[in-house]
């Protein structure tokens, strides 16, 4: 579109000659000059158009971009709703045998609640002796009470549990408090704590100390029997600590068969040492009710920094 800068020059131009119809050499010339003067603005106005355009164009990478983030947050939203029920689904069939039933948790926590006071009647029994804190520093009877903790947590997860006893634990004394601090709801676990000693409440001939300094081996795991696990962190290792206590009052002792099935593997710093927390133990005992294996029970309680393999690990290697 031509448009004219002035409005003056929009009227009729007429040639010069035009009436005659002859047109000379200086007509032509004089026609030329005047158009010369005439200034004409041949720029094509399409501003809006860009503008429309790029608007439009920008609200279609917009757009574009909203849609790729919704199907993002909407996938995300599905796998989390995915995850959540597979681990319902998991936990439920843990418990419950296998089975496909989704419960709540209320339902899972009344079902555990249930099992383990069944084991206060039926089940194996295990003593935590807490009588020799006096041989721990403060920071050993810390890691004591996280130890008894983490011993509750496998406890409740067990499909044939122990019934649990924490004897010559005294209330407000230190590892009392440190237990209550370090354990989310200690003061509702369902085992038996007491301020007594273990031999005030038990037979002698029902009581089997483990103690990894015994010279028997614990072949089985008799439900009538009381196993006794020493409470106690020694870093500096004191040596046969449980054992002397145990025969200084007469009492069966028996060790894991850790020598019997494992070996020892050559390791960097050549440490080998039989001497486990009691959660580790614990996970060996309940382990060995579920499989009745003792390979598979000390493959679950003796970690590879002990320095002990099973036997046929080597062998494999070999």
């Amino acid at each position: 579109m031509m448009k004219f800068a002035d409005n003056s020059c929009s009227k009729t131009v007429s040639y010069i000659g035009e009436a005659d119809g002859k047109e000379t050499p200086e007509d032509v010339s004089s026609l030329l000059d005047r158009l010369a003067l005439i200034p004409f603005d041949f720029s094509i106005d399409d501003s809006g158009s860009s503008a429309q355009e790029h608007g439009a164009c920008c609200s279609k990478n917009v757009m574009r971009k909203q849609r790729h983030w919704e199907k993002i947050v909407v996938a995300k939203k599905s796998k989390r709703r995915q995850e959540k029920e597979r681990r319902k689904a998991k936990q439920s069939g843990d418990v419950s045998g296998g089975t496909d039933a989704q419960h709540s948790k209320k339902f899972l926590k009344a079902l555990t609640k249930k099992r383990l006071l069944e084991a206060k009647d039926s089940g194996p029994k295990l003593c935590i002796d807490l009588s020799m804190t006096d041989h721990m520093s403060k920071k050993e009877i810390s890691r004591l009470a996280a130890q008894i903790g983490r011993l509750y947590g496998s406890n409740k997860k067990a499909a044939k549990p122990f019934w649990l006893y924490l004897t010559g634990l005294v209330e407000n004394s230190l590892l009392y408090d440190e237990c209550v601090r370090m354990n989310d709801g200690f003061v509702h676990y369902l085992v038996e704590s007491t301020e007594d000693h273990f031999l005030d409440l038990f037979p002698l001939e029902m009581i089997i100390y483990l103690t990894p300094d015994s010279d028997l081996v614990l072949q089985d795991i008799n439900p009538t029997k009381v196993y006794v696990l020493g409470g106690l962190v020694d870093e500096s290792v004191q040596k046969k600590v449980t054992y002397q206590k145990a025969k200084d009052h007469g009492l069966h002792t028996a060790r894991l068969p850790i020598q019997e099935y494992m070996v020892k593997k050559d390791n960097v710093k050549n440490y080998h040492s039989e001497i486990l927390a009691i959660n580790q133990v614990f996970d060996i005992l309940r382990t060995y009710c579920e499989t009745r294996s003792w390979p598979e029970a000390l493959r679950a309680g003796v970690s590879p920094g002990k320095g002990f393999v099973l036997q046929d690990e080597i062998t494999l290697e070999n």
